[in-house]
């Protein structure tokens, strides 16, 4: 479902070359990360579509305007740590907002489209296209078209207690260098004018969502493994240089990670980014300057590794803060 998804749009774009059916591939492929089988697949796949297509649609809005980029970024870095509360699944949800925002400011300038209202029609026109075929992929199992659903009260309960598992202050600094992180990347690539500046912020996200935990051994680790990553897709991109060999590649590519699509967070972050970084690239005609986005790539791990060592030191500062009121007022 999700290569036939975006096999459609993308076909369409090559014979048309008009940058509109990109939109249309993205918004299949977001709504394709959603189960159309299970209980929750049609209302995650509606709510997948819509919020995505609003997020591309703010994101191209935002390009240009340094400092709307920082606040809408840092908003929704925010939004990004505050679903992580709740479970894997929630987290999921947000990381994928956050990527049709950032490929949103980073197309912006690229091709003859400039209303951001059609950016996400186009993108929503591609999330129905691929309901449409969840639809029928429910028919041919013998499932209502769409399912029951249950209290909503259960499913806020089952989440809080998602919430209570996180401590608080593992949370708030997470919350905090997701939204800095998040910030200072739109408001950089907004302010330097870079080109397919989704490399830049896309890099951040990912890297902080792969040391979520904190440590700066683990930080250094996510950046060397977005680097690794990043490099591997450009040079894919740059061997090939043909947007009709990059749709034939991506196509089975979409269809084996949505197929094998992992359950642990961190490789969903993986697979998700590589599969929206070559989406947005499938019909570049300039994959020979591929040194700008590498640039880009350095400049994102280079933030996030900055925000990581913020982090890390201000978390040893409450450390020692949280021992020295332990000891002035020992247990009784």
């Amino acid at each position: 479902m999700a290569g036939l998804g975006c096999a459609l749009p993308l076909l369409l774009g090559l014979f048309s070359a008009h940058p509109g059916f990109l939109w249309a591939a993205a918004g299949a492929f977001q709504a394709a990360q959603a189960n159309p089988l299970h209980r929750f697949g049609m209302l995650r796949m509606l709510l997948l579509s819509g919020l995505g297509a609003c997020s591309a649609g703010l994101g191209f809005w935002s390009a240009g305007q340094p400092l709307v980029s920082l606040g809408l970024f840092g908003a929704f870095g925010f939004l990004l740590a505050w679903l992580q509360r709740f479970g894997s699944e929630t987290g999921k949800v947000g990381f994928g907002l956050a990527v049709c925002l950032c490929l949103g400011q980073g197309q912006q300038g690229i091709g003859n489209l400039h209303n951001p209202y059609a950016i996400a029609m186009l993108s929503i026109l591609g999330g129905l296209w691929v309901m449409l075929l969840a639809f029928g992929l429910r028919g041919i199992h013998g499932l209502r078209m769409w399912p029951y659903m249950p209290r909503f009260v259960s499913l806020f309960k089952v989440l809080k207690r998602h919430a209570r598992r996180l401590p608080r202050q593992q949370w708030r600094l997470h919350a905090a260098g997701c939204t800095l992180a998040f910030a200072l990347a739109g408001l950089v690539v907004d302010w330097a004018g870079l080109q397919r500046g989704y490399w830049l912020t896309l890099t951040v996200a990912a890297t902080l969502q792969l040391a979520f935990q904190g440590n700066l051994v683990r930080a250094v680790q996510a950046s060397l493994t977005s680097l690794g990553v990043a490099g591997s897709l450009i040079l894919l991109g740059h061997s090939l240089q043909s947007p009709p060999l990059m749709v034939a590649t991506l196509l089975p590519l979409i269809a084996v990670s949505r197929a094998l699509q992992a359950s642990h967070y961190a490789w969903f972050v993986l697979q998700t980014t590589a599969c929206f970084v070559l989406l947005a690239e499938s019909l570049a005609q300039d994959w020979q300057l591929a040194e700008f986005r590498l640039l880009n790539v350095l400049f994102g791990v280079v933030l996030a590794l900055l925000v990581a060592l913020l982090l890390h030191g201000l978390q040893q500062l409450l450390n020692k803060r949280t021992r020295r009121t332990a000891a002035a007022h020992p247990a009784p």
